[in-house]
Order: structure tokens, then sequence, then C-alpha cells
């Protein structure tokens, strides 16, 4: 990977992040287009490393749900846990939705699965076809969530098994869990907001992993190259991401997903008419 590569693949990873379109596709997709070796470990970590860049956006934009506690009175009679829950509120849900990734995220990437999937640029052209017939009728099915519902324990944890979906790429993280949520009664708005929230431990667990395992493998990665281009990337995610979410919020409250089905559907469909027809995507050898 060259520096424009990474500036590249960065900014596509920003503007697609909190999109329902696939972060993960979406750079897969580039990578090949750009001819980028698939299967190295470093570009493995790399496509991880720069989403937990773009997820920092969150915490920039919402900073306040994250450093802001609970100090109405607990309820009384309740144990020391209860009103720790009840002071921390929003960390515990947090870690009730993200519980089901982890499991399964683990049990992913030991199996080798997860890297296969990384790897395949066929089952991201598929799935993005899949996903977005879907999103052509989510809004019509889901979308009666009301702003009397909020998100409890029973729904975080509800949507966390949503967000497990995304571990195929070409799915997506964020209509996985903003669907779930919907699913739930909750409008779109909040289920999206929430989705950005939750987005931050999974990404953050996600990112400590690649990092460890590049850490066992041999050291030849960790070239000066290598890290400034690391640190190139999440910077230039961090502030895309951080101006398409605030674009997004209002486009998927006002207009819904169909936009992004048939985009999904025309991408999708031109890479499975490519690959069928013995063409490569990459556009240079």
């Amino acid at each position: 990977m060259d520096w424009l590569q990474t500036v590249i693949i960065a900014i596509v990873e920003g503007l697609t992040e909190f999109l329902p379109v696939s972060s993960t596709g979406h750079m897969i997709i580039t990578q090949n287009l750009l001819g980028i070796e698939q299967g190295d470990p470093f570009v493995h970590a790399f496509t991880f490393i720069i989403q937990f860049g773009a997820i920092l956006s969150v915490v920039c934009l919402y900073w306040k749900q994250f450093f802001q506690f609970d100090h109405t009175p607990a309820p009384e009679g309740g144990s020391t846990f209860a009103r720790l829950k009840h002071k921390y509120r929003f960390y515990w849900l947090l870690f009730v939705g993200v519980l089901p990734a982890v499991i399964i995220g683990l049990l992913a990437k030991k199996s080798g699965l997860l890297d296969w999937l990384l790897d395949s640029v066929e089952v991201v052209a598929v799935m993005l076809v899949v996903g977005g017939v879907f999103m052509l009728f989510c809004d019509r099915l889901f979308n009666k969530g009301t702003d009397a519902n909020q998100v409890n324990e029973r729904r975080a944890f509800n949507i966390g098994l949503y967000q497990c979906i995304s571990v195929i790429p070409g799915v997506s993280r964020s209509m996985a869990t903003i669907v779930g949520g919907m699913t739930q009664g909750l409008t779109r708005k909040r289920a999206a907001e929430f989705s950005f929230f939750l987005a931050v431990p999974t990404m953050a667990g996600a990112t400590l992993l690649d990092l460890l395992d590049l850490l066992k493998e041999d050291a030849v990665w960790a070239t000066s190259h290598n890290i400034c281009m690391l640190i190139l990337g999440c910077v230039v995610a961090f502030v895309v991401a951080l101006l398409a979410m605030k674009w997004f919020v209002g486009f998927l409250t006002k207009y819904g997903f169909k936009a992004f089905g048939y985009y999904r559907i025309v991408v999708g469909g031109i890479i499975i008419a490519l690959l069928l027809t013995g063409h490569s995507l990459a556009m240079v050898d």
C-alpha cells in the first residue's frame, strides 16, 4: 500500500462507516480496484484499525452522552450493583449490547472464517444485493417506533444480536443495528444513534484483537512507513466520518433506507456481472 491508496481507502471508510452500505465491503472492493494484495496480515489489520479511527468521531460528536453520568437518586432498597447500573446506565447498555458481538466475533476469528470472508469480494457483492433488496421494504415493515420507547437492557441485547450478522462483509453493521433497533420499537433517529454508540466498544475490541495479532506476527510489518499509514488512515477516516455522520442522521430520519437499498443493488449487481464475465476488479495489476 502506498500513501494515495491509504488516503483513498480511509476516505471510503469515513464516508461509509455510518451508512447502511457496509464500510468493510466497500474497503474490500476499493482494495481490489486499487490492486492491493489480499490476504496480507497488515491489510487485514489496516481495514479494522482505520474503522476505529472513524468510530472515534462518535465520541467527539456525542461527547455529552459518553461523559455524563446519571446523578438522579437511584431506587431505594437496591443493591450496590443496581446503584452502579443506575449511575452508569449508558455504559451498562453498551456492555449488554456488545456481548453477542464479542462471543460471535471471537468464534469467527478463531475459526478463520473472518479472514476468509475479508478476502471474498464475491461474498461482499452478493450481500450488497441481498441487503439492498431488504432495505427497499424495511421502512414499511419496521417503521413503527415512537419517541416513548427508550433503549433498555432487553432492547440493547437484541440489537447486539442483530449486530452479529454484520460479521459477514457486505451486510453493514450500521444497517443491522439500526434495523435491529427499529424492530425493538425505536424510532429511526434513536436506533441510528444507539447504533453509533454501540460501534465504539465493538470496533475498539476488534481493533485491539487485530493489534495483538499483528504483534504476534513477524515484526517485519512494523516499518515506519506502515505505522505512518495507519496513523494517516485513522485521521482521514475520523474527519470524513464526522462530516458524514451528521448528514446521515438527518437524511435517514427524513427519507429512510430506500435510496441506500437501490445503491447497494446497483453496486453489488455491477460487481457480480464483472465477476461472472471473468473480469478482474483491479484497475492496476
